[in-house]
């Protein structure tokens, strides 16, 4: 029987961020990295919000509390 999406995510709680991070890309480009669409689209908003961010349009929110955030929402 496949794993659940809740299965997977909780075996991801006990990773490092760089693992969990690196997880993502591998899924993403196994499922898009030759949808020429979603590459664009991807290359286009990557670029938006790193000139947004260097010319202080935008400002980050550190990852922790992103995260701490998130937890408030889904109540863990």
């Amino acid at each position: 029987m496949p794993l659940t999406i809740e299965q997977i995510v909780e075996e991801t709680r006990s990773l490092p961020r760089e693992a969990v991070a690196e997880l993502v890309d591998r899924i993403w480009a196994a499922h898009y990295a030759d949808d020429e669409v979603h590459r664009k689209a991807w290359s286009e908003t990557i670029q938006r919000r790193v000139e947004e961010i260097r010319s202080g349009k935008v400002q980050g929110v550190p990852g922790d509390e992103v995260s701490e955030r998130i937890r408030k929402i889904v109540g863990r």
